[in-house]
Parts: structure tokens; sequence; C-alpha cells
């Protein structure tokens, strides 16, 4: 990681004007990920072509809490924090606060420069700061575990496994005490 780069990347609040980029960088992930030949995680559809994708976009921008990363004043990555997991998403309640990312996204054009890294770390330090100590994140398990391995490199530790249909899941969690 270039740390110059990551000293430059900006999060701001995001809202519902940022909801066409945050579109634009989930269809760009799909393309990355097909190319990659991974097909199982988000599909093959283009995100903005999924039936409600633009509509969950829109709700995450003004339903929940979304973060813009910005390099140059150009969004290269998004975050949307929640107070618990999707309720489409079989998880269970946390039994205590959280903050959970309902969604993490970069540009894949800006890969490997800490745009993730940035946010997750964005996401701690508001969790923090609103007196929660417990962080929370479902991902993709399948694969060879790349993105699971991602969030533990971020200082999450799995927590327990789950199935939504055939999509294999992940459960991971931060203590930030």
């Amino acid at each position: 990681m270039n740390h110059d780069i990551a000293r430059a990347i900006r999060i701001r609040p995001g809202g519902p004007a940022d909801a066409p980029a945050v579109l634009d960088m989930l269809d760009g992930a799909v393309a990355w990920m097909n190319g990659r030949g991974n097909t199982q995680q988000w599909g093959t559809t283009p995100y903005s072509q999924k039936p409600g994708g633009a509509e969950r976009v829109r709700r995450y921008t003004t339903e929940q809490t979304p973060y813009l990363a910005e390099l140059g004043g150009t969004p290269v990555g998004a975050m949307v924090l929640g107070s618990g997991p999707s309720p489409q998403m079989p998880i269970a309640a946390a039994g205590e606060p959280e903050r959970y990312v309902r969604l993490l996204v970069s540009d894949r054009r800006h890969a490997g420069l800490g745009i993730g890294a940035a946010l997750l770390a964005h996401a701690a330090e508001e969790t923090r700061r609103a007196g929660v100590e417990l962080l929370r994140v479902d991902c993709w398990a399948g694969g060879g575990g790349e993105l699971v391995a991602f969030y533990e490199r971020n200082g999450f530790a799995p927590a327990s496994r789950f199935m939504s249909g055939d999509w294999p899941g992940q459960v991971l969690t931060r203590r930030l005490g």
C-alpha cells in the first residue's frame, strides 16, 4: 500500500446524491469479480440492473449511515453502517448495542490503495464515538476465503457461519473496548 495515497484518502458522510457513484462501484465490483471467475458472490448481473438493487442503494443512503472515501474529490469507496445486520440475512442479533457494516465496496480501478481498510478504520472510529464496543460485518465465505482474510487483517475475528440459500456467509466481529 502506498502510504502517501492512503493519507490522501478523505472519508466524508454520504447521502442520497451519492447513490449513482455507489451503484457504479457495485457494478464495477461485479464485473471485476466475474473477470476473476467469481460468479457466486454477487452473481453476473450488474448491481444497478438487479431487481431492487438501485432501491437498496437508495435506502442505504437515506435510512442507514453512509460514508464515501474520496481521492482528489472523486468517490473511490463506500461503506454503510447500520445498527444491526440486514433483516434479509439469517443472522442473529448481537444481544448488545452494535454497529454493523452493511456495505463495503471500493472502486476496483483503485484496488490496493487501502480504501477498504480506511473505511473499516472509520467504522471503528464511528462505533467508538457512539460509545458502542461491538462492530460486526458479514461477508461471502466462498472461494478461497480471501474476503474473510481481508476482514481478519483489519482487526475482525470470525464468529458464526451461515448460509443464505446457496451463498456461504461469515459473520466477523471486532471488539473496540
